[in-house]
């Protein structure tokens, strides 16, 4: 007898592939539009004097840098673990994220000097020619977030590649306006004012990603996630006694895991009980990897003391 596909678990499988190579296919595409578009605006910001189309080009140097880390941990989040590595790689992307705040900020660091400097000393501002390049990004940021809407929804990763590129094309259009404010008034200080404050919005960004990073490194409780009410939810199921050595922290820039002692002196219930906790920690607490050790309490664990690790 033939199975629809939806009764054969195999499309799953297939599904899940097509829609793999389809979002590899659109972050291929999106960071090798912002790879010409950062060479271009790099190429005409020098030739028309504006720091405000290098800043620009620095910010859409962060959407490369993002965009190859997104693609990264999508492409990483489908290996297999090995016998070495029994987790697989998905921290890498903990790692590339904050590469890519350090970067960010160093190269805004420089944008900011130069900005500084034009503001004493001003030069012709070629405003045409920042207007073009400008429009040019914004339809290369918008396009390449448009391009991602069909998973932004449901995949964390993805919506942060989109939600970058929205800004982007935001930041881009800030130029033009400024580039625009020139051409009507000549009042060159407009562009390394324009540069400076597209730099902070890099930087505030950037400290952002890189607290962040820095945070996951560290495997802290991710700030979405309230320790307490993860512990209060464990407690309230029927049987439990105590709960300890729990444990919430990044696998990755999209995956958190749990693990926990929970005390039961009538022992384990039986049934689907462990299932149903994994799946309430998913639809309540986004946990991904949760693991579970049921003890009676027959015994003292040496984890059980607060603060012991």
């Amino acid at each position: 007898m033939m199975r629809s596909a939806l009764q054969d678990p195999q499309s799953g499988l297939v599904a899940s592939h097509d829609r793999s190579a389809g979002a590899s296919a659109v972050f291929a595409l999106s960071t090798l539009l912002n790879i010409a578009l950062v060479i271009a605006q790099v190429i005409f910001g020098l030739l028309a004097h504006s720091t405000a189309l290098l800043a620009d080009a620095t910010h859409n140097f962060g959407d490369v840098l993002g965009l190859l880390l997104a693609w990264a941990a999508h492409l990483l989040a489908t290996h297999s673990p090995t016998e070495r590595y029994t987790y697989g790689f998905r921290s890498t992307s903990i790692f590339a994220a904050l590469l890519n705040a350090v970067v960010l900020l160093v190269a805004t660091g420089a944008i900011v000097w130069e900005a500084i400097q034009r503001l004493f000393e001003p030069q012709m501002v070629a405003g045409p020619t920042v207007i073009v390049v400008a429009g040019i990004g914004i339809v290369v940021n918008g396009l390449s977030a448009w391009m991602f809407t069909g998973g932004h929804q449901h995949d964390l990763n993805i919506r942060g590649a989109y939600l970058h590129l929205l800004a982007d094309a935001a930041t881009s259009f800030g130029v033009v306006l400024a580039a625009g404010l020139i051409i009507l008034t000549g009042w060159l200080w407009v562009d390394p004012a324009a540069s400076l404050a597209i730099s902070g919005v890099i930087v505030w960004g950037s400290w952002g990603l890189l607290r962040k990073a820095v945070d996951m490194s560290l495997q802290a409780v991710p700030p979405d996630i309230e320790l307490a009410a993860v512990r209060n939810y464990l407690e309230s199921l029927p049987g439990v006694a105590q709960v300890h050595d729990l444990h919430i922290w990044s696998m990755s820039t999209t995956e958190t895991a749990l693990t926990c002692h929970i005390v039961m002196p009538r022992g384990h219930p039986g049934g689907n009980f462990l299932a149903q906790i994994e799946t309430e920690l998913l639809e309540r607490f986004r946990i991904h990897h949760p693991t579970i050790q049921i003890e009676l309490g027959d015994h003292e664990c040496k984890l059980a003391p607060p603060h012991t690790v």
